[in-house]
Protein backbone atom coordinates (compact mmCIF):
# COMPACT_ATOMS: atom_id res chain seq x y z
CA UNK A 1 0.00 0.00 0.00
CA UNK A 2 1.47 3.35 -1.13
CA UNK A 3 0.55 6.85 0.81
CA UNK A 4 2.36 10.14 -0.49
CA UNK A 5 1.03 13.74 0.69
CA UNK A 6 -0.24 16.09 -1.76
CA UNK A 7 -3.25 17.96 -2.71
CA UNK A 8 -5.58 17.05 -5.80
CA UNK A 9 -6.73 20.59 -5.63
CA UNK A 10 -2.70 22.13 -6.29
CA UNK A 11 -1.84 18.98 -8.80
CA UNK A 12 -4.87 20.86 -10.99
CA UNK A 13 -4.59 24.00 -10.58
CA UNK A 14 -1.81 26.78 -11.48
CA UNK A 15 1.10 27.46 -9.19
CA UNK A 16 0.45 31.13 -9.54
CA UNK A 17 3.60 32.02 -7.59
CA UNK A 18 6.34 30.17 -9.97
CA UNK A 19 6.18 29.64 -13.27
CA UNK A 20 4.59 26.06 -12.69
CA UNK A 21 1.48 25.53 -15.19
CA UNK A 22 -1.81 23.70 -14.09
CA UNK A 23 -0.97 19.69 -15.01
CA UNK A 24 -4.03 19.49 -16.51
CA UNK A 25 -5.12 21.75 -19.52
CA UNK A 26 -8.08 23.54 -19.74
CA UNK A 27 -10.09 21.03 -22.22
CA UNK A 28 -9.06 18.29 -19.55
CA UNK A 29 -10.45 20.24 -16.81
CA UNK A 30 -13.33 21.26 -18.40
CA UNK A 31 -13.92 17.54 -18.67
CA UNK A 32 -13.36 16.54 -15.36
CA UNK A 33 -15.68 19.50 -14.11
CA UNK A 34 -18.84 18.11 -16.19
CA UNK A 35 -20.60 15.92 -13.97
CA UNK A 36 -22.84 14.89 -16.41
CA UNK A 37 -24.39 11.39 -15.69
CA UNK A 38 -23.52 10.78 -19.76
CA UNK A 39 -20.85 12.44 -21.37
CA UNK A 40 -19.38 11.78 -24.88
CA UNK A 41 -15.38 13.24 -25.49
CA UNK A 42 -15.82 13.88 -29.83
CA UNK A 43 -11.94 13.97 -29.76
CA UNK A 44 -8.47 14.48 -31.74
CA UNK A 45 -5.93 11.44 -31.29
CA UNK A 46 -3.54 11.80 -28.69
CA UNK A 47 -4.55 15.11 -26.63
CA UNK A 48 -4.48 13.64 -23.79
CA UNK A 49 -8.28 13.07 -22.67
CA UNK A 50 -8.19 9.28 -21.71
CA UNK A 51 -5.45 10.78 -19.27
CA UNK A 52 -7.62 13.61 -17.39
CA UNK A 53 -10.29 10.73 -17.16
CA UNK A 54 -7.39 8.31 -15.38
CA UNK A 55 -7.41 11.36 -12.77
CA UNK A 56 -10.82 11.84 -12.15
CA UNK A 57 -11.52 8.03 -11.53
CA UNK A 58 -8.89 7.51 -9.26
CA UNK A 59 -9.75 10.23 -7.32
CA UNK A 60 -13.27 9.28 -7.30
CA UNK A 61 -12.71 5.47 -6.26
CA UNK A 62 -10.82 7.02 -3.78
CA UNK A 63 -13.49 9.22 -2.02
CA UNK A 64 -16.30 7.68 0.46
CA UNK A 65 -19.88 6.85 -1.13
CA UNK A 66 -21.27 9.90 0.39
CA UNK A 67 -18.87 12.02 -1.11
CA UNK A 68 -19.92 10.53 -4.88
CA UNK A 69 -17.19 7.62 -4.62
CA UNK A 70 -18.32 4.33 -6.56
CA UNK A 71 -16.86 1.60 -8.87
CA UNK A 72 -15.15 2.39 -12.12
CA UNK A 73 -15.22 0.13 -15.08
CA UNK A 74 -12.48 0.53 -18.01
CA UNK A 75 -13.68 -1.03 -21.14
CA UNK A 76 -10.69 -0.87 -23.95
CA UNK A 77 -10.37 -2.53 -27.09
CA UNK A 78 -7.06 -3.95 -26.19
CA UNK A 79 -4.49 -4.85 -23.94
CA UNK A 80 -2.32 -2.36 -24.40
CA UNK A 81 -4.25 0.74 -24.09
CA UNK A 82 -5.76 -1.21 -21.03
CA UNK A 83 -2.32 -1.52 -19.51
CA UNK A 84 -1.90 2.39 -19.87
CA UNK A 85 -5.04 3.53 -18.54
CA UNK A 86 -4.61 1.14 -15.03
CA UNK A 87 -1.10 2.79 -15.04
CA UNK A 88 -2.46 6.56 -15.39
CA UNK A 89 -4.74 5.99 -12.60
CA UNK A 90 -2.19 4.46 -10.39
CA UNK A 91 0.09 7.36 -11.19
CA UNK A 92 -2.83 9.78 -9.96
CA UNK A 93 -3.19 8.16 -6.98
CA UNK A 94 0.02 8.09 -5.90
CA UNK A 95 0.01 12.09 -6.61
CA UNK A 96 -2.90 12.53 -4.76
CA UNK A 97 -1.57 10.92 -1.95
CA UNK A 98 -4.16 8.39 -2.01
CA UNK A 99 -4.46 5.29 -0.12
CA UNK A 100 -4.47 2.19 -2.71
CA UNK A 101 -3.33 -1.05 -2.95
CA UNK A 102 -0.60 -2.22 -5.84
CA UNK A 103 -1.96 -2.93 -9.80
CA UNK A 104 -3.85 -6.61 -9.39
CA UNK A 105 -3.41 -8.87 -12.23
CA UNK A 106 -5.72 -11.47 -13.27
CA UNK A 107 -7.71 -13.85 -15.55
CA UNK A 108 -11.19 -13.26 -16.70
CA UNK A 109 -12.61 -16.08 -18.49
CA UNK A 110 -14.37 -15.26 -21.29
CA UNK A 111 -15.71 -17.92 -23.45
CA UNK A 112 -12.96 -20.20 -24.14
CA UNK A 113 -10.54 -17.33 -23.86
CA UNK A 114 -8.54 -16.46 -20.57
CA UNK A 115 -7.99 -12.78 -20.71
CA UNK A 116 -5.83 -10.63 -18.46
CA UNK A 117 -7.50 -8.29 -16.20
CA UNK A 118 -6.16 -5.31 -13.82
CA UNK A 119 -7.80 -4.20 -10.74
CA UNK A 120 -6.77 -1.23 -8.28
CA UNK A 121 -8.50 -1.26 -5.09
CA UNK A 122 -8.92 1.41 -2.44
CA UNK A 123 -9.05 -0.06 0.52
CA UNK A 124 -10.63 3.09 2.92
CA UNK A 125 -13.21 3.70 0.50
CA UNK A 126 -13.81 0.00 -0.75
CA UNK A 127 -14.18 0.93 -4.07
CA UNK A 128 -12.04 -0.35 -7.25
CA UNK A 129 -11.28 0.16 -10.98
CA UNK A 130 -11.40 -2.40 -12.75
CA UNK A 131 -10.83 -3.44 -16.52
CA UNK A 132 -12.92 -5.41 -18.49
CA UNK A 133 -13.96 -7.10 -21.55
CA UNK A 134 -15.86 -5.12 -24.29
CA UNK A 135 -18.59 -7.66 -24.18
CA UNK A 136 -21.76 -6.03 -23.37
CA UNK A 137 -22.64 -8.91 -20.65
CA UNK A 138 -19.66 -7.92 -18.60
CA UNK A 139 -21.70 -4.81 -17.28
CA UNK A 140 -24.81 -7.35 -15.95
CA UNK A 141 -25.26 -6.75 -12.32
CA UNK A 142 -22.55 -3.91 -11.98
CA UNK A 143 -22.74 -0.58 -10.61
CA UNK A 144 -20.35 2.35 -10.70
CA UNK A 145 -18.50 4.56 -13.18
CA UNK A 146 -17.95 3.25 -17.09
CA UNK A 147 -15.74 4.42 -19.35
CA UNK A 148 -15.44 3.33 -23.10
CA UNK A 149 -12.24 4.55 -24.14
CA UNK A 150 -11.92 4.51 -28.38
CA UNK A 151 -15.37 3.79 -28.10
CA UNK A 152 -16.05 3.83 -32.04
CA UNK A 153 -13.67 0.93 -32.14
CA UNK A 154 -15.42 -1.49 -30.11
CA UNK A 155 -17.22 -4.56 -31.86
CA UNK A 156 -20.84 -4.60 -30.93
CA UNK A 157 -21.07 -0.85 -29.97
CA UNK A 158 -24.55 -0.55 -29.95
CA UNK A 159 -24.84 -3.41 -27.28
CA UNK A 160 -22.26 -2.03 -25.50
CA UNK A 161 -23.68 1.24 -25.05
CA UNK A 162 -27.10 0.12 -23.75
CA UNK A 163 -25.51 -1.74 -21.31
CA UNK A 164 -23.60 1.11 -19.64
CA UNK A 165 -26.56 3.14 -20.04
CA UNK A 166 -28.13 1.13 -17.85
CA UNK A 167 -26.48 1.77 -14.87
CA UNK A 168 -27.36 5.54 -15.09
CA UNK A 169 -30.88 4.00 -13.41
CA UNK A 170 -28.92 3.93 -10.25
CA UNK A 171 -27.06 6.34 -10.37
CA UNK A 172 -24.17 5.58 -12.02
CA UNK A 173 -22.15 7.61 -14.67
CA UNK A 174 -20.70 6.61 -18.01
CA UNK A 175 -18.15 8.17 -20.43
CA UNK A 176 -17.61 8.05 -23.66
CA UNK A 177 -14.60 8.75 -25.34
CA UNK A 178 -13.48 8.45 -28.87
CA UNK A 179 -11.96 9.28 -32.52
CA UNK A 180 -14.51 9.40 -35.19
CA UNK A 181 -14.22 5.93 -37.21
CA UNK A 182 -17.48 6.99 -40.08
CA UNK A 183 -20.49 9.21 -39.82
CA UNK A 184 -22.67 6.11 -39.92
CA UNK A 185 -20.91 4.80 -36.68
CA UNK A 186 -22.65 3.89 -33.35
CA UNK A 187 -20.48 6.27 -32.24
CA UNK A 188 -21.34 9.29 -34.12
CA UNK A 189 -25.06 8.28 -34.14
CA UNK A 190 -25.18 8.57 -30.22
CA UNK A 191 -23.51 12.18 -30.89
CA UNK A 192 -25.83 13.45 -33.54
CA UNK A 193 -28.85 12.20 -31.11
CA UNK A 194 -27.36 14.20 -28.04
CA UNK A 195 -27.14 17.18 -30.44
CA UNK A 196 -30.26 17.07 -31.78
CA UNK A 197 -32.21 16.32 -28.13
CA UNK A 198 -33.18 13.28 -28.76
CA UNK A 199 -30.86 12.23 -25.87
CA UNK A 200 -29.64 13.33 -22.60
CA UNK A 201 -25.87 14.31 -22.51
CA UNK A 202 -23.18 16.43 -22.70
CA UNK A 203 -20.45 16.31 -25.69
CA UNK A 204 -16.97 17.87 -25.38
CA UNK A 205 -15.48 18.14 -28.61
CA UNK A 206 -11.49 19.39 -29.09
CA UNK A 207 -9.89 18.97 -32.58
CA UNK A 208 -5.98 19.08 -32.33
CA UNK A 209 -5.66 22.75 -33.19
CA UNK A 210 -7.82 23.70 -29.94
CA UNK A 211 -5.65 21.48 -28.10
CA UNK A 212 -2.59 22.74 -29.21
CA UNK A 213 -4.15 26.39 -28.82
CA UNK A 214 -4.55 25.35 -25.16
CA UNK A 215 -0.73 23.90 -24.62
CA UNK A 216 -0.78 20.90 -26.17
CA UNK A 217 2.80 21.46 -27.06
CA UNK A 218 3.87 23.00 -24.40
CA UNK A 219 3.13 19.68 -22.00
CA UNK A 220 5.41 18.14 -25.28
CA UNK A 221 8.07 19.90 -24.80
CA UNK A 222 8.41 19.80 -20.94
CA UNK A 223 7.74 16.21 -21.28
CA UNK A 224 11.05 16.24 -23.75
CA UNK A 225 12.69 18.92 -21.41
CA UNK A 226 13.01 21.67 -24.88
CA UNK A 227 12.47 25.13 -24.57
CA UNK A 228 8.86 26.55 -26.22
CA UNK A 229 9.59 27.75 -29.79
CA UNK A 230 6.36 29.25 -31.39
CA UNK A 231 7.97 28.47 -34.75
CA UNK A 232 8.92 25.01 -33.88
CA UNK A 233 5.39 24.64 -32.73
CA UNK A 234 4.08 25.18 -36.04
CA UNK A 235 6.58 22.90 -37.40
CA UNK A 236 5.18 20.36 -35.34
CA UNK A 237 1.49 20.82 -35.95
CA UNK A 238 2.60 20.70 -39.55
CA UNK A 239 4.77 17.44 -39.53
CA UNK A 240 1.58 15.82 -37.44
CA UNK A 241 -1.19 16.71 -40.34
CA UNK A 242 1.14 15.27 -42.40
CA UNK A 243 1.27 11.95 -40.95
CA UNK A 244 -2.19 11.58 -41.62
CA UNK A 245 -2.59 12.98 -44.78
CA UNK A 246 -5.83 12.26 -45.89
CA UNK A 247 -7.41 11.42 -42.93
CA UNK A 248 -6.41 14.52 -40.70
CA UNK A 249 -9.87 15.40 -41.14
CA UNK A 250 -11.30 12.51 -38.77
CA UNK A 251 -8.38 11.35 -36.77
CA UNK A 252 -7.22 15.37 -36.14
CA UNK A 253 -10.32 17.78 -37.15
CA UNK A 254 -12.69 15.44 -35.67
CA UNK A 255 -14.79 15.38 -38.71
CA UNK A 256 -16.44 11.60 -39.64
CA UNK A 257 -15.40 10.31 -42.94
CA UNK A 258 -18.43 9.83 -45.67
CA UNK A 259 -19.24 6.28 -46.76
CA UNK A 260 -19.83 4.15 -43.82
CA UNK A 261 -16.35 4.81 -42.10
CA UNK A 262 -13.49 2.25 -41.72
CA UNK A 263 -14.26 -1.15 -43.06
CA UNK A 264 -12.10 -3.23 -41.04
CA UNK A 265 -12.56 -2.87 -37.04
CA UNK A 266 -9.63 -2.07 -35.42
CA UNK A 267 -10.31 -4.82 -32.79
CA UNK A 268 -10.39 -7.49 -35.69
CA UNK A 269 -6.87 -5.91 -36.77
CA UNK A 270 -5.23 -5.89 -33.09
CA UNK A 271 -6.10 -9.69 -32.80
CA UNK A 272 -4.12 -10.58 -35.71
CA UNK A 273 -0.70 -8.66 -35.15
CA UNK A 274 1.90 -11.48 -34.51
CA UNK A 275 5.45 -9.45 -33.62
CA UNK A 276 7.36 -12.59 -34.85
CA UNK A 277 6.66 -11.98 -37.97
CA UNK A 278 9.50 -9.86 -39.69
CA UNK A 279 8.84 -6.87 -42.03
CA UNK A 280 11.39 -6.40 -44.28
CA UNK A 281 11.94 -3.06 -46.53
CA UNK A 282 14.53 -2.26 -48.93
CA UNK A 283 14.87 1.68 -50.20
CA UNK A 284 16.96 1.95 -53.61
CA UNK A 285 19.95 3.75 -52.63
CA UNK A 286 20.71 7.08 -53.90
CA UNK A 287 21.68 7.29 -57.49
CA UNK A 288 19.58 4.28 -58.84
CA UNK A 289 17.67 6.15 -60.90
CA UNK A 290 21.13 7.60 -62.52
CA UNK A 291 21.64 4.56 -65.36
CA UNK A 292 24.30 6.35 -66.91
CA UNK A 293 26.18 6.02 -63.85
CA UNK A 294 24.80 2.68 -62.14
CA UNK A 295 25.21 -0.44 -64.33
CA UNK A 296 22.67 -3.24 -64.41
CA UNK A 297 24.94 -5.60 -63.07
CA UNK A 298 25.78 -3.20 -60.31
CA UNK A 299 22.30 -2.50 -58.85
CA UNK A 300 21.57 -6.45 -59.22
CA UNK A 301 24.52 -7.46 -57.20
CA UNK A 302 23.37 -5.24 -54.13
CA UNK A 303 19.77 -6.69 -54.50
CA UNK A 304 21.47 -10.20 -54.62
CA UNK A 305 23.38 -9.36 -51.18
CA UNK A 306 20.26 -7.90 -50.02
CA UNK A 307 18.08 -11.12 -50.37
CA UNK A 308 20.73 -13.53 -49.68
CA UNK A 309 21.46 -11.89 -46.18
CA UNK A 310 17.57 -10.34 -45.03
CA UNK A 311 15.20 -12.80 -47.57
CA UNK A 312 16.45 -16.28 -48.24
CA UNK A 313 17.09 -17.67 -44.49
CA UNK A 314 13.20 -16.84 -44.14
CA UNK A 315 11.74 -18.64 -47.13
CA UNK A 316 14.37 -21.75 -46.32
CA UNK A 317 13.40 -21.74 -42.94
CA UNK A 318 9.70 -22.25 -44.40
CA UNK A 319 8.16 -25.86 -43.98
CA UNK A 320 8.86 -27.51 -47.67
CA UNK A 321 5.75 -29.81 -48.55
CA UNK A 322 3.47 -26.54 -47.37
CA UNK A 323 1.68 -24.55 -50.28
CA UNK A 324 2.92 -20.90 -50.99
CA UNK A 325 1.00 -18.05 -52.71
CA UNK A 326 1.46 -14.58 -52.77
CA UNK A 327 -0.22 -11.09 -53.57
CA UNK A 328 1.87 -7.71 -55.06
CA UNK A 329 0.79 -4.56 -54.94
CA UNK A 330 2.72 -2.30 -57.22
CA UNK A 331 4.26 0.81 -56.95
CA UNK A 332 7.31 2.93 -58.24
CA UNK A 333 8.37 6.38 -57.52
CA UNK A 334 5.56 6.80 -54.79
CA UNK A 335 4.30 4.06 -52.21
CA UNK A 336 5.68 0.52 -51.24
CA UNK A 337 5.52 -2.08 -53.42
CA UNK A 338 4.05 -4.97 -51.07
CA UNK A 339 4.90 -8.25 -51.67
CA UNK A 340 2.46 -10.27 -49.23
CA UNK A 341 3.35 -14.46 -49.22
CA UNK A 342 0.94 -16.56 -47.62
CA UNK A 343 1.89 -20.24 -46.40
CA UNK A 344 -0.97 -22.68 -45.98
CA UNK A 345 -0.92 -24.73 -43.11
CA UNK A 346 -1.30 -28.20 -42.74
CA UNK A 347 -5.21 -27.48 -41.36
CA UNK A 348 -5.32 -25.17 -44.27
CA UNK A 349 -5.18 -22.27 -42.22
CA UNK A 350 -2.85 -19.16 -43.45
CA UNK A 351 -0.15 -17.45 -42.30
CA UNK A 352 2.22 -14.58 -43.33
CA UNK A 353 5.97 -15.64 -42.70
CA UNK A 354 7.27 -12.35 -43.55
CA UNK A 355 6.13 -8.42 -45.32
CA UNK A 356 8.91 -7.30 -47.81
CA UNK A 357 8.47 -3.83 -49.33
CA UNK A 358 10.39 -1.52 -51.55
CA UNK A 359 10.68 1.91 -51.94
CA UNK A 360 11.65 3.62 -55.29
CA UNK A 361 13.09 0.46 -56.66
CA UNK A 362 13.31 0.42 -60.46
CA UNK A 363 11.49 -2.19 -62.50
CA UNK A 364 14.39 -4.31 -63.52
CA UNK A 365 15.29 -4.65 -59.95
CA UNK A 366 11.64 -5.04 -58.76
CA UNK A 367 11.89 -7.94 -61.42
CA UNK A 368 15.01 -9.10 -60.17
CA UNK A 369 13.79 -9.32 -56.42
CA UNK A 370 10.68 -11.41 -57.34
CA UNK A 371 12.24 -14.00 -59.25
CA UNK A 372 15.08 -14.47 -56.42
CA UNK A 373 12.00 -14.84 -53.88
CA UNK A 374 9.06 -16.61 -55.98
CA UNK A 375 12.44 -19.57 -57.23
CA UNK A 376 12.68 -20.53 -53.75
CA UNK A 377 8.85 -20.49 -51.84
CA UNK A 378 7.85 -23.75 -50.46
CA UNK A 379 5.41 -25.38 -53.54
CA UNK A 380 4.20 -22.14 -55.09
CA UNK A 381 0.58 -22.22 -56.30
CA UNK A 382 -0.37 -18.83 -56.73
CA UNK A 383 0.72 -15.00 -57.33
CA UNK A 384 -1.91 -12.51 -58.14
CA UNK A 385 -0.89 -8.60 -59.05
CA UNK A 386 -2.12 -5.48 -58.96
CA UNK A 387 -1.26 -4.68 -62.82
CA UNK A 388 -2.76 -1.32 -62.59
CA UNK A 389 -0.50 1.21 -64.69
CA UNK A 390 2.98 -0.18 -65.00
CA UNK A 391 2.00 -2.80 -62.47
CA UNK A 392 1.07 -4.68 -65.42
CA UNK A 393 5.06 -5.05 -66.35
CA UNK A 394 6.19 -6.77 -63.67
CA UNK A 395 2.86 -9.15 -64.13
CA UNK A 396 3.87 -10.15 -66.89
CA UNK A 397 7.81 -10.56 -66.33
CA UNK A 398 6.43 -13.19 -64.11
CA UNK A 399 3.85 -14.72 -65.92
CA UNK A 400 7.03 -15.54 -68.30
CA UNK A 401 8.18 -17.61 -65.90
CA UNK A 402 5.36 -19.33 -64.15
CA UNK A 403 2.85 -19.04 -66.59
CA UNK A 404 -1.21 -19.48 -65.37
CA UNK A 405 0.27 -19.32 -61.85
CA UNK A 406 0.92 -15.72 -62.20
CA UNK A 407 -2.54 -13.31 -62.51
CA UNK A 408 -2.51 -9.96 -63.62
CA UNK A 409 -5.50 -7.91 -61.86
CA UNK A 410 -7.03 -4.86 -62.56
CA UNK A 411 -8.26 -3.68 -59.25
CA UNK A 412 -12.11 -2.60 -60.60
CA UNK A 413 -14.85 -1.81 -58.03
CA UNK A 414 -16.23 -5.08 -59.95
CA UNK A 415 -13.21 -6.83 -58.74
CA UNK A 416 -13.08 -5.24 -55.05
CA UNK A 417 -17.11 -6.12 -54.68
CA UNK A 418 -16.77 -9.72 -55.75
CA UNK A 419 -13.44 -10.30 -53.20
CA UNK A 420 -13.16 -8.12 -50.60
CA UNK A 421 -16.18 -9.77 -48.93
CA UNK A 422 -14.24 -13.22 -48.84
CA UNK A 423 -11.08 -11.18 -47.47
CA UNK A 424 -12.68 -9.85 -44.30
CA UNK A 425 -14.42 -13.42 -43.80
CA UNK A 426 -10.92 -14.73 -43.49
CA UNK A 427 -9.67 -12.30 -40.93
CA UNK A 428 -13.00 -12.98 -38.99
CA UNK A 429 -13.06 -17.21 -38.87
CA UNK A 430 -9.33 -17.15 -38.54
CA UNK A 431 -8.68 -18.54 -42.07
CA UNK A 432 -5.72 -15.90 -41.80
CA UNK A 433 -4.63 -16.27 -38.51
CA UNK A 434 -1.80 -13.44 -38.55
CA UNK A 435 -0.56 -9.93 -39.78
CA UNK A 436 2.43 -8.03 -38.81
CA UNK A 437 2.95 -6.25 -35.80
CA UNK A 438 3.30 -2.88 -37.60
CA UNK A 439 2.15 0.74 -37.62
CA UNK A 440 2.02 1.41 -41.03
CA UNK A 441 0.30 -2.28 -42.31
CA UNK A 442 -2.38 -1.42 -39.95
CA UNK A 443 -3.15 1.62 -41.21
CA UNK A 444 -2.81 0.46 -44.53
CA UNK A 445 -5.50 -1.72 -43.77
CA UNK A 446 -7.86 0.92 -41.95
CA UNK A 447 -7.96 2.85 -45.25
CA UNK A 448 -10.31 0.63 -46.74
CA UNK A 449 -14.03 2.37 -46.60
CA UNK A 450 -17.12 1.90 -48.22
CA UNK A 451 -17.93 3.53 -51.63
CA UNK A 452 -20.95 3.12 -53.00
CA UNK A 453 -21.70 0.06 -50.96
CA UNK A 454 -18.43 -1.55 -51.75
CA UNK A 455 -14.91 -1.86 -49.25
CA UNK A 456 -11.99 -0.51 -51.36
CA UNK A 457 -9.02 2.25 -50.83
CA UNK A 458 -10.13 5.73 -51.74
CA UNK A 459 -8.36 7.65 -54.78
CA UNK A 460 -6.30 9.67 -51.76
CA UNK A 461 -3.19 8.74 -50.26
CA UNK A 462 -0.88 9.29 -47.04
CA UNK A 463 1.72 9.57 -45.32
CA UNK A 464 3.59 7.36 -43.01
CA UNK A 465 6.19 7.92 -40.20
CA UNK A 466 9.39 8.05 -42.20
CA UNK A 467 7.57 10.17 -45.38
CA UNK A 468 7.52 7.54 -47.52
CA UNK A 469 3.81 8.05 -49.04
CA UNK A 470 1.20 5.07 -48.81
CA UNK A 471 -1.76 4.03 -50.25
CA UNK A 472 -3.52 0.74 -48.42
CA UNK A 473 -0.15 -0.70 -49.74
CA UNK A 474 0.57 -3.54 -47.50
CA UNK A 475 -3.30 -4.26 -47.48
CA UNK A 476 -3.77 -4.38 -51.28
CA UNK A 477 -1.05 -6.69 -51.04
CA UNK A 478 -2.94 -8.73 -48.25
CA UNK A 479 -6.13 -9.01 -50.14
CA UNK A 480 -4.16 -9.96 -53.53
CA UNK A 481 -2.45 -13.17 -51.70
CA UNK A 482 -6.02 -13.85 -50.36
CA UNK A 483 -7.52 -13.72 -53.49
CA UNK A 484 -4.76 -16.06 -55.00
CA UNK A 485 -5.22 -18.77 -52.05
CA UNK A 486 -8.57 -18.71 -53.08
CA UNK A 487 -8.28 -19.27 -56.37
CA UNK A 488 -5.10 -21.64 -56.95
CA UNK A 489 -3.69 -22.85 -60.33
CA UNK A 490 -4.39 -26.10 -61.12
CA UNK A 491 -0.81 -28.56 -60.99
CA UNK A 492 0.59 -28.87 -64.01
CA UNK A 493 1.27 -32.50 -65.15
CA UNK A 494 4.87 -33.28 -65.87
CA UNK A 495 7.84 -36.03 -66.26
CA UNK A 496 10.78 -34.22 -64.57
CA UNK A 497 14.06 -33.99 -66.58
CA UNK A 498 16.67 -37.35 -64.94
CA UNK A 499 20.11 -35.84 -64.01
CA UNK A 500 23.30 -36.63 -66.08
CA UNK A 501 24.49 -38.83 -63.50
CA UNK A 502 20.90 -40.79 -63.05
CA UNK A 503 20.98 -41.20 -66.95
CA UNK A 504 24.84 -42.74 -66.81
CA UNK A 505 24.18 -44.43 -64.08
CA UNK A 506 21.52 -46.34 -65.47
CA UNK A 507 21.55 -46.09 -69.26
CA UNK A 508 18.89 -48.99 -70.39
CA UNK A 509 16.31 -46.83 -68.27
CA UNK A 510 16.70 -43.89 -70.45
CA UNK A 511 17.05 -45.36 -73.90
CA UNK A 512 17.04 -42.92 -76.71
CA UNK A 513 16.42 -39.61 -74.30
CA UNK A 514 19.69 -38.39 -76.07
CA UNK A 515 18.62 -38.81 -79.53
CA UNK A 516 14.85 -38.57 -79.07
CA UNK A 517 14.40 -36.23 -76.11
CA UNK A 518 17.39 -34.25 -76.82
CA UNK A 519 18.63 -33.70 -73.04
CA UNK A 520 22.42 -32.39 -72.55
Amino acid sequence: MTTLEASPINLLQPDFDSDVPAVLLPYQQEWIADKSPLKIGEKSRRIGLTWAEAADAALECASDRSAGGQNCYYLGYNKDMTVEFIQACAMWARAYGLAAEEVEEGIWEDGDKHIQTYIIRFPKSGFRIEALTSRPSNLRGRQGRVILDEAAFHESLDELLKAAIALLIWGGCVRVISTHDGEDNPFNELINEIRAGKRKGTIHRITFREAVEQGLYKRVCIREDIPYDATEEALWVEEVYDFYGSSADEELDVVPSKGGGRWLPHSLLESKKDSTVPVIRFEAPKGWDDFSNVSEEARNAEVLEFFNEHLKPLIEALPKKLKSFYGLDFARKRNACSFWPLVEQQNTKKQIPFLFEMFKVPYKQQEEFLKLIVAILPNFSKGAHDAGGNGGYLAEAMQVIYGERIEAIMLTEAWYRENTPHFKASLEDGDIENMPADQDVIEDHRAFVMVNGVARIPAQGKSNLNNKDRHGDSAIAHLLADYASNHPSAPIEFIPLPSREEIETNPDDYDGWFSDVGCY
